[in-house]
């Protein structure tokens, strides 16, 4: 009988021994409290935590990615759009990460939800699509500065998706199109532009140099004579010239 007792106390001492040993990973940290009261952090390695008198609760180091739900955001020029991002986080302070802030992975996926559609809803369409990068560092100062207090560093944020429904999607190609029409005509005009200016310059040239009038219109004759054409008309004063020169 007292060998069966002793069996059940040796094997409740083994178990309650085996309970107050702790091993802790390299990127783990065990928060320590002692009759409620935050006692210290603990870890790397193996730890010692008292049975009933101390608790421990594990804290994870490593970068954690999480992913951030599709979010419905009104652009400031009235656009609906649905937007997701991923953020990137570590634990700095797991002291503060367990006492500030109750599951702080949650604390975070909503903050980070709601800044998502504040700062997006702050700025328009055209710069969602074009300026993501200034936006994802906007983004991250915000949730780096609120986190800070829970001993939680924010070390990136990239906007992943920005999702248009089907007539925004074609209205922006209508829009893209008239652009590049826009910039043609405005290409073609300028190109009009130098070119009268370089022939009101040849036209002063030619009537300096009677000269050079006259080569043009040889030049003008050359280009006709390889043409299929079977009638050449001559200008008359080209040809009392050419009869001048001539004589």
């Amino acid at each position: 009988m007292f060998e069966y007792f002793f069996g059940i106390i040796g094997l409740a001492v083994l178990g309650i021994v085996l309970n107050a040993i702790k091993i802790l990973r390299e990127y783990e940290r065990g928060v320590v409290f002692q009759l409620g009261r935050f006692w210290k952090v603990k870890g790397p390695g193996l730890i010692i935590v008292i049975p009933v008198i101390q608790q421990m609760e594990r804290v994870d180091l490593r970068v954690i990615v999480m992913d951030v739900p599709k979010q419905d955001v009104i652009s400031r020029d009235n656009v609906s759009v649905n937007v997701n991002a991923v953020v990137y986080f570590r634990v700095i302070d797991p002291e503060k990460s367990i006492i500030q802030v109750e599951k702080y992975y949650d604390a975070i996926s909503q903050l980070a939800q709601t800044t998502l559609r504040s700062v997006l809803g702050q700025h328009e369409l055209d710069e969602m699509l074009s300026e993501r990068d200034t936006l994802n560092r906007d983004i991250q100062s915000i949730l780096d500065r609120q986190t800070d207090a829970w001993g939680i560093k924010v070390s990136n944020v990239e906007i992943k998706h920005v999702d248009l429904d089907e007539s925004m999607i074609r209205a922006i190609a209508k829009q893209a199109e008239a652009e590049r029409q826009r910039r043609a005509k405005v290409i073609h005009a300028v190109g009009e532009r130098q070119a009268a200016k370089e022939l009101v310059a040849a036209a002063k040239t030619l009537s300096i140099e009677p000269q050079a009038i006259q080569l043009r219109y040889l030049q003008t004759l050359t280009e006709i004579a390889t043409d299929n054409s079977s009638t050449i008309v001559f200008p008359l004063d080209l040809v009392e010239k050419i009869r001048k020169t001539i004589n």
